[in-house]
């Protein structure tokens, strides 16, 4: 399972838009999520209309606040026009130049919508390869869970197997649907595993 994370401002606007596009034409192996670094109390009623043209309904959708977590586990990453504001996504990120939906008329909005959806229709058609096999994410992931191993465990073990065991552990978790606890439960066996005379991880064919 990999995760492609729309980001803007408010998140009630154009990242909720492309959140809904990516659903639509997205295969079920890439999901996506959205945030905003400034959410908002609601998605704006503009987008909602224009939305429901084309048969998506965004009524029922909250703006989300863009956390750590969402930015470590997102495998592929896009900021919408946010400049300076966005936050920084430590993963692959594009950045789209579409203007803020919020406020505009109606006639404005669908433009805005008719690009975003353009844009990922064309992210899905030529980026999918690319997001199922970039391992940005994983590599971040990595990096924060060694320097706590490396304190645990450096008197016993090498760096080099130290990174092998945290390594083959968290591959365990690439595919899965919700990594909200990944770097917990990885923490925990990789220990586990580290403990053991010979590390069960680095053992499997």
């Amino acid at each position: 399972m990999k995760y492609v994370l729309f980001v803007c401002n408010h998140n009630a606007g154009r990242s909720q838009m492309a959140q809904a596009f990516f659903e639509r034409l997205a295969p079920e192996d890439v999901r996506a999520e959205s945030a905003g670094s400034n959410p908002a109390g609601q998605v704006w009623p503009e987008v909602v209309e224009a939305m429901r043209e084309v048969r998506i309904d965004l009524a029922g959708r909250k703006p989300k606040k863009l956390l750590p977590e969402m930015q470590l586990h997102a495998d592929w990453a896009v900021t919408m026009g946010c400049e300076d504001a966005c936050p920084y996504v430590p993963t692959m990120v594009e950045a789209w130049d579409i203007p803020d939906p919020a406020g505009r008329p109606i006639d404005a909005v669908r433009v805005i919508r008719d690009t975003i959806e353009a844009r990922v229709r064309e992210l899905v058609e030529t980026k999918l390869d690319a997001i199922r096999s970039d391992p940005t994410a994983h590599r971040v992931r990595l990096q924060r869970l060694l320097p706590q191993l490396a304190d645990e465990f450096e008197d016993r073990r090498s760096p080099e197997h130290i990174r092998a065991c945290a390594d083959a552990i968290l591959a365990r978790f690439d595919d899965v649907p919700v990594r909200s606890h990944v770097l917990t439960i990885a923490h925990r066996l990789t220990s586990e595993c580290l403990r053991q005379e010979t590390c069960d991880a680095l053992t499997v064919a």
